[in-house]
């Protein structure tokens, strides 16, 4: 037999859903330049999610486009940077970032990974853009394969070369967090200046550590042996 649905059950659940931006837009970017430029942009979202995993409150993005016409037009004024963060915004799966659909939002730090076919733009027409017209408070760029990175803040209305710390990290004030060269790719730092790990390095480093003090505790257990103590004794 099947039950008849209850048409107010219906109306509540649906009356429960969030209310998502009606944006239709799909990214419409190249693919990356190399196998070093994937894994790169794989790595700064990686990151950034696991350090940022209790938090809902940011867009990060790479290889997506941003459509950003003052008319809202789908067929101009769209730019794709190779990676994107975005704050105070919804955490949620996007097809693209539309900027009139975002409450007029650009991203807060733009990172362009350099090649041989895109370092000439990245460095020129596209660094004008985010400073004049998306007014992106950081802008970085970085090769994978000649490992120039530079970074920009914006001051008083034009990009500012960031200085770096004497170990060669660029302060992001943006994400509160370091970004800086670490076994040839571009990684986080914290305030302290410890690496942000990946999940997998955070996990092994978690297994390690168990490890560690399982041995630890053997150990102590046979010096108490060898004094004649059982440690199973002990509470």
């Amino acid at each position: 037999m099947v039950l008849a649905q209850n048409p107010n059950l219906q109306n509540v659940a649906d009356a429960d859903l969030p209310t998502m931006p009606p944006c239709d837009l799909y990214s419409d970017e190249p693919p990356l330049e190399s196998y070093l430029h994937l894994q790169q942009l794989l790595l700064l979202i990686k990151c950034l999610d696991w350090l940022w995993q209790d938090r809902t409150d940011y867009f990060a993005a790479g290889n997506l486009t941003i459509y950003y016409s003052s008319q809202k037009i789908k067929t101009r004024d769209f730019k794709g940077p190779d990676f994107f963060v975005v704050l105070g915004t919804e955490k949620r799966p996007r097809k693209s970032w539309t900027v009139w659909e975002e409450d007029g939002r650009y991203p807060n730090l733009i990172v362009e990974l350099l090649s041989d076919s895109t370092a000439s733009v990245d460095r020129t027409a596209k660094k004008q853009l985010y400073q004049d017209t998306f007014r992106t408070p950081e802008c970085f760029w970085f090769s994978p394969d000649t490992l120039e990175f530079e970074g920009y803040a914006l001051l008083e209305g034009s990009y500012q070369p960031i200085p770096p710390q004497a170990s060669g990290l660029l302060w992001s004030g943006q994400l509160n967090l370091f970004l800086g060269v670490h076994e040839h790719q571009l990684r986080y730092f914290s305030t302290g200046g410890e690496l942000v790990p990946t999940p997998e390095e955070a996990a092994k480093a978690a297994e390690q550590k168990a490890t560690y003090a399982e041995q630890k505790v053997d150990l102590m257990a046979a010096k108490l042996r060898e004094l004649g103590i059982d440690p199973d004794t002990l509470t």
